[in-house]
């Protein structure tokens, strides 16, 4: 049997696709951003297409590299930006308009609308999630109706689907037989699915006016969906998909109830493994499908998202020219002593747990006279270890139990300054795997144990190696007040949309 296998990365900014060993060592890997069109305030937008093309160039070359064909991988797996909507048409296979990322909140006056009739909590005693421009209901009833598309849908002539199933559609076949399928770390990010039965919920679609037919059949995540018929993959089996956070969660070996990790891409993104019941929040976190594996239950989790983590960083480059680099923020930072009692609140289209709150927006307070830009720098950065502390204390108080560790990944575990920052507001040693790829190689993961690479999660777990930890030193008085003034901030950036 071969020792490799491929990983498609389908990310917010970017895709890659990874090669690994099966000693989860990086072989190979190839990367390259896509646009991210932005037509109006708070819209955010993807060209399908452009990212189908990419993750076959990006497979081909990434194979190229490594010196591998096609037939020396033994699976492909696929992790994906979760909630991101699309529709395409099954006979032509072109995406009908954009799709809606998870981003986006252009769903504003229907997510109000479910919340009027249900309450803010609307269906999450099934579903887990809140109402929230945040996932796919709303965001697939906007599509409906804008491409009037109902009918074609009723037929199943036009598709629904995450990244996921629109790539492991054109990947099996696409309009030649293939395979539309979405898992259920997926399904559960869509607020249409109950994640009890693990079905797709007929009242919430009879509600939302949204035809099943139009809906992808619901496997596990590490299963063998189909040998890919196409590009430069072909002949490979694509055995796994999965959520890109919940594949983080796998790469980084939290198969225990209690562990837990965060991915700081984009976003920041909590997820606590809670064993194989969902656990209800109190707190305003979500709950979620963490992963099932082929002919097991599925596992659950707690889920808190920041919507605003790396591109804040991004933002600050590219929007205000404060940094030439997004890794020039950490040496601005440091520049200064303290955050000078400045707080940046970088909630660009509302806040998500544990507040969710659409009508906040952006807010950076405490300027004074000493204020310079490398006060908005670490306050900038100091944001995401506050968000992550709210969330984590969130999970603490809703699963019983007390976090010992924190894992973590993505790009922003670079930054020293901020994983200090992070362990200080804690309270507990935050560790970063000797494998950066996190959310590939839980893909990868996946599709091995579908393809027989691993034996299972025991076997993963002794994979997992730690490349370094920072453990918390900082006073409690001075952490209380740090976070007793972000509170602050954060009431400060409340009610402002809708009332210009």
């Amino acid at each position: 049997m071969s020792q490799y296998v491929g990983a498609i990365d389908q990310g917010t900014t970017s895709s890659r696709f990874i090669v690994f060993d099966r000693e989860a060592r990086v072989v190979a890997l190839a990367q390259r951003e896509h646009r991210q069109i932005c037509p109006h305030p708070g819209w955010v937008e993807h060209d399908a297409e452009e990212i189908l093309r990419n993750v076959h160039e990006l497979a081909a070359q990434a194979l190229r590299d490594a010196q591998l064909r096609a037939s020396d991988l033994a699976a492909v797996g696929i992790a994906n930006q979760r909630e991101t909507t699309l529709l395409w048409e099954r006979a032509s296979a072109r995406p009908v308009g954009h799709a809606l990322v998870w981003q986006d909140c252009r769903t504003d006056a229907l997510v109000r609308d479910v919340v009027r009739r249900h309450g803010p909590q609307g269906w999450s005693e099934r579903t887990g999630l809140p109402p929230a421009n945040y996932f796919s209901a709303c965001k697939l009833q906007w599509l409906l109706r804008e491409h009037r598309a109902g009918d074609a849908a009723a037929r199943g002539d036009v598709l629904f689907g995450t990244m996921d199933s629109w790539l492991a559609w054109n990947l099996s076949g696409g309009s030649a037989g293939g395979e539309h399928v979405t898992d259920v770390t997926n399904a559960s990010r869509t607020n249409l699915f109950d994640i009890h039965r693990l079905a797709w919920d007929d009242d919430i679609l009879g509600e939302l006016g949204i035809p099943a037919a139009c809906l992808p059949r619901v496997t596990a995540s590490s299963k063998l969906i189909a040998p890919i018929a196409c590009g430069p993959l072909a002949g490979v089996p694509l055995c796994a998909l999965l959520g890109d956070q919940q594949a983080a969660l796998i790469g980084q070996a939290c198969f225990r109830p209690g562990q837990a990790k965060v991915t700081h891409g984009t976003g920041s993104f909590l997820l606590m493994h809670t064993g194989t019941r969902p656990v209800r929040s109190a707190a305003g976190l979500l709950g979620t499908v963490a992963y099932q594996f082929d002919g097991q239950a599925a596992c659950y989790a707690l889920e808190g998202s920041v919507a605003v983590s790396g591109s804040l960083v991004r933002w600050l480059r590219d929007n205000l020219g404060l940094i030439a680099e997004s890794a020039d923020i950490e040496a601005l930072a440091r520049s200064v002593p303290d955050n000078g009692d400045v707080y940046f609140v970088p909630a660009f289209s509302g806040l998500f747990a544990p507040h969710w709150r659409a009508d906040a927006r952006g807010v950076l307070v405490g300027l004074t006279h000493h204020s310079n830009r490398a006060h908005v720098a670490r306050a900038a950065l100091e944001a995401t270890g506050y968000q992550v502390q709210e969330i984590a204390e969130a999970m603490q108080r809703d699963s019983g139990t007390p976090l010992h560790e924190l894992k973590v990944d993505g790009g922003m575990s670079a930054n020293d300054l901020l994983m200090q920052f992070q362990a200080d507001m804690l309270g507990v040693d935050v560790t970063v795997p000797e494998c950066a790829e996190t959310t590939a190689l839980g893909a990868a993961y996946a599709a091995g144990l579908a393809a027989g690479v691993w034996r299972d999660s025991d076997e993963l777990a002794r994979l997992w190696r730690a490349r370094r930890s920072w453990h918390p030193g900082m006073p409690e008085p001075l952490r209380l007040h740090l976070q007793r003034r972000w509170r602050q901030a954060v009431q400060r950036s409340l009610d402002w949309a809708g009332d210009a």
